[in-house]
């Protein structure tokens, strides 16, 4: 028996302006597990938040599941192994946003052997959610990284009425969280259901651009079978980027507009990423935390595009290697897609707990043309979802004040680049728009 097709419509036009050429060409690519690498480099920072410490040493035997890394520290969350074996090295390395932090380096064995001590979580109170999200070491998988456990731990005197289920997925090429619909869907919904009864929320809607209608129909069908389809709603959202940054989608969703400096939960809106729900339900059932995603890799310079399931810490060459290897010498790498992901300098980089993809192109594709002077034409001010003046930003940083970019709103911006996209000129606006946000943030 089908499902009834009562299918949410948007609530508000959605403020992103931009149609993107999707390029889902690994959409129907089901996913293949990457056996161990030789070794992993597991970075000790994997979030939003302060990093976390090694506590073990070299000459450590270590499992899949094992703790290896945590911290104290509110916004932080714990890091596990994603392999079997021995830590070979505590080192420093160069973190692919850029910045240094302090890895556990482990000699796979290859046998993948999982930790004795991992068994199904209880969860019973919020509380025990909470805990729960931070012992799996989740944060969110669509890209930021905000620790799982600080969405679900709801401050007193916050009332939280909609649960929003973010599957929007709007980057093109990136298909990981369309092949979790279609193959996790039991755990996407249960998962939800969970958070929403354990929280007390009042609604649950998951949240899905209309570029992907098999994920709708079969996450609709799936919730009727399993008789959710009262507790959950499924929304189709307009495929207009960026549909699933925090800001649009809730507005998209609900009609309510988040002011700066301040979360989902001041405006009752409480929002996870599809990918993220998933393995918290997952890590409920089993008590083996996050130690592998599924993660997107595709570009004309790989030979194999697939959606591959990767261990933490396995190495860009080592996953380039499964999918059947470069067909030429990359020209840029990025960890992420075309529009939000970092151009990494080498392929020595780990995969990390956010990372949703790799995009390998070609000298010829990631070479972009040389910038020219701006021409005041102001499709970027246009295109901004969030409403700010990229240009006026940019002329801004020439002499940084910090007064002037927080007065520009530099701070607010979602780096989604749009602006870049747009302009004629070719100027790199949204590099210099994360440069205005991190200087206005920083006294």
């Amino acid at each position: 028996m089908s499902a009834p097709d009562n299918i949410l419509r948007p609530v508000r036009k959605n403020t992103g302006k931009l149609r993107l050429v999707h390029h889902k060409n690994t959409a129907e690519s089901e996913t293949v597990k990457m056996p161990a690498p030789s070794k992993v480099v597991i970075p000790m920072l994997q979030h939003i938040g302060r990093p976390c410490s090694p506590i073990v040493k070299p000459g450590d035997r270590v499992a899949v599941g094992t703790k290896i890394g945590d911290s104290s520290e509110p916004n932080s969350v714990p890091v596990h192994s994603s392999v079997s074996g021995t830590v070979s090295k505590i080192t420093t390395i160069r973190h692919s946003n850029g910045n240094t932090c302090e890895a556990v380096v482990i000699e796979s064995d290859g046998l993948m052997t999982e930790d004795i001590f991992l068994s199904p979580v209880k969860v019973e109170t919020a509380e025990d959610l909470v805990n729960a999200a931070r012992e799996s070491g989740l944060v969110g998988l669509g890209g930021a990284g905000f620790p799982t456990h600080s969405k679900l731990d709801i401050p007193k005197g916050k009332a939280v009425d909609t649960l929003i289920i973010n599957g929007a997925e709007c980057e093109p090429y990136i298909t990981s969280d369309y092949r979790e619909c279609m193959e996790h869907p039991e755990d996407i919904l249960q998962g939800t259901n969970l958070v929403k009864s354990v929280l007390n929320i009042k609604r649950a809607i998951i949240a899905i651009e209309d570029n992907k209608p098999k994920a709708i129909k079969y996450l609709k069908q799936v919730s009727y079978e399993l008789h959710l389809d009262k507790e959950i709603e499924i929304m189709k959202l307009d495929s207009r980027y960026p549909q699933g940054a925090e800001k649009v989608l809730i507005y998209s969703v609900t009609g309510r507009k988040l002011p700066i400096n301040q979360l989902p939960s001041d405006i009752g809106c409480l929002v996870m990423n599809i990918s993220t729900v998933s393995n918290l339900y997952r890590y409920i059932k089993t008590g083996m935390p996050l130690v592998s995603r599924r993660i997107t890799v595709e570009g004309d310079c790989i030979n194999k595009p697939m959606n591959v399931e990767v261990p933490i810490g396995a190495l860009i060459r080592d996953v380039a290697e499964f999918c059947g290897g470069y067909k030429s010498e990359p020209g840029k790498i990025l960890m992420g897609g075309p529009m939000m992901g970092v151009a990494q300098i080498s392929d020595e980089a780990p995969v990390i707990k956010q990372n949703n993809a790799i995009l390998i192109l070609s000298i010829e594709a990631g070479t972009l043309p040389p910038a020219t002077p701006c021409i005041r034409c102001g499709r970027c001010v246009e295109i901004c979802p969030v409403y700010l003046m990229p240009v006026a930003i940019e002329t801004a940083m020439r002499n940084p004040d910090r007064e002037k970019l927080l007065s520009l709103g530099a701070n607010y911006c979602i780096e989604c680049g749009c602006c870049a996209y747009v302009c004629p000129a070719r100027r790199p606006l949204v590099q210099v728009m994360r440069q205005a946000k991190e200087r206005s943030i920083k006294s």
